[in-house]
């Protein structure tokens, strides 16, 4: 039985998010802007990452504090070379039944089948525009749009669905497309999930004025597809789920900034490098690969997890809201989003 684990505000553990690389092929200015991740950025040499061991025992420590779901991010996961050993080791781990990718669909299209036979059973491509010149400036990278949706396609066709779509929207950037996301995402079965920009790190400047908030995101999309709310099914749900009145499929808003969900947070953040966070706004974390690469037992493993999760008072999101919080923060591609 798993060890019963909750935090000061009695929220349990249930979501692990694994980054496996800080790499990433993009530079999408609220991410990784190019100003601040350029040619001769330092990102983590390969002997300070974690190795495929390592993660896959610490997946067996959560899982025995009841962690059931397991996403791989980064970075761009899919940098990691043969990622799907970790994921088999994944998969096999007792206790999690659900090892999901977020990915942003570069490198997708010659991997979706490989992935879903080492038991990869979910996966969410980044997209924040359908637009070719639009998706070319929020990247900032020569790889064309056509590339993503081949990734998307290949995805759907290796049984990966339904494949959710995630899409940032930053006011006077994207806001103009939103609709077109939804068609495109009704057209070719996709969930889709619109995410208010965050002020995850300070590399990217983040200001308030840029982001649209989510009732509006709601009101654009209902005011041409009539939209229902879905009840959520179960603590910790981060999207707050519409589905279409005739039959069209969902959309989802991920509302960190005008409708913080901290209350209902279960997940615990595990970087590449083996830093435990508890918080996506944190500004450092607990070292566990020191622990690791010294010998460390599970069960020594396990006092220090339960110890940090059991202190957590993380609320973020609720408290910027009223206090408008600000100072560093780790960054999204350190922290994995």
């Amino acid at each position: 039985m798993p060890i019963a684990t909750l935090d000061q505000l009695s929220r349990p553990v249930r979501d692990l998010r694994l980054s496996v690389t800080d790499r990433c092929n993009f530079r999408c200015p609220y991410c990784m802007p190019r100003s601040k991740f350029g040619a001769d950025h330092a990102f983590s040499p390969r002997a300070e990452l974690l190795t495929y061991e390592e993660l896959a025992r610490l997946v067996g420590i959560f899982a025995g504090l009841g962690v059931t779901k397991v996403r791989l991010t980064g970075g761009e996961p899919l940098l990691r070379r043969d990622l799907e050993t970790l994921i088999a080791m994944i998969a096999a781990t007792p206790g999690i039944d659900d090892v999901a990718l977020t990915t942003n669909g570069s490198l997708l299209a010659d991997r979706a089948a490989t992935l879903r036979a080492a038991g990869l059973r979910r996966i969410t491509v980044s997209l924040d525009s359908v637009d070719p010149q639009m998706f070319a400036a929020m990247t900032d990278s020569p790889i064309a749009l056509d590339t993503v949706l081949g990734g998307i396609a290949a995805a759907q066709a290796a049984g990966l669905t339904p494949v959710k779509v995630n899409a940032v929207v930053q006011r006077g950037v994207n806001e103009a497309g939103l609709l077109d996301l939804a068609e495109f995402a009704r057209q070719q079965g996709l969930v889709l999930r619109f995410i208010e920009y965050m002020d995850v790190g300070t590399t990217n400047e983040w200001q308030s004025g840029a982001v649209v908030p989510a009732a509006e995101i709601i009101e654009r999309i209902a005011a041409v597809h009539p939209l229902e709310p879905i009840a959520a099914t179960i603590r910790g749900e981060v999207a707050r789920r519409w589905r279409y009145t005739d039959g069209g499929g969902e959309i989802g808003v991920i509302a960190s900034v005008t409708q913080p969900f901290c209350t209902d947070c279960t997940r615990a953040r595990v970087t590449a490098t083996g830093e435990l966070f508890t918080c996506l706004f944190a500004a450092r974390g607990r070292d566990l690969r020191g622990l690791l690469r010294a010998g460390a037992s599970d069960a020594e493993l396990v006092d220090l997890i339960v110890g940090v999760w059991h202190a957590r008072t993380d609320r973020y999101s609720e408290q910027r809201s009223a206090d408008h919080q600000s100072g560093r923060r780790a960054e999204m591609s350190y922290l994995g989003g």
